[in-house]
């Protein structure tokens, strides 16, 4: 189940490229999307806490379902464009252990557009306490050669809307 967090909601159809795509007007300042993640008995270690890797998994299962909300399947993005996203950098910090059963909310927000990169900021949460935070930086890049390429504009103009 996917939320919407800060009472921001986005209605796009949900195909890989709409020429005529528009967004509501909204508070910009507030941007935050929010997926939902349960923790299963494969995410944890013996004792029932997530492993340290897995929250990689979160995130990176909280960055394509923001992408499909803008209406961006990645796969047809690959086979339209030619170009896909990579993650170039990334930081974390660990802050609180998640375990069995929780329901998690994984939050990803734009701090910067460039022309062939993104950097999102990614925050898991149990409840009102942050488990784990991330910056993340991901590069466009073509397919094949693995080069940097420009953002198709498309979705650099989807995404531009979620700029802070």
């Amino acid at each position: 189940m996917v939320k919407y967090l800060f009472s921001v909601k986005i209605d796009i159809a949900k195909t890989a490229f709409n020429s005529e795509l528009s967004l509501p007007s909204m508070n910009k300042s507030s941007l935050t999307y929010g997926h939902s993640i349960t923790v299963y008995y494969e995410d944890t270690d013996v004792a029932g806490v997530v492993y340290y890797a897995n929250y990689l998994k979160f995130i990176e299962r909280g960055r394509t379902e923001w992408l499909r909300s803008l209406g961006f399947d990645l796969k047809r993005v690959v086979e339209q464009t030619n170009r896909m996203f990579v993650v170039r950098k990334i930081s974390a910090n660990y802050n609180y252990p998640a375990f069995l059963d929780d329901n998690l909310i994984v939050e990803t927000s734009l701090i910067r557009l460039r022309k062939a990169s993104f950097e999102l900021n990614q925050i898991v949460s149990r409840d009102t306490r942050q488990l784990f935070e991330s910056k993340v930086t991901l590069a466009c890049v073509d397919s094949a050669a693995f080069v940097p390429k420009p953002i198709p504009e498309t979705i650099y103009t989807a995404v531009a809307q979620w700029k802070t």
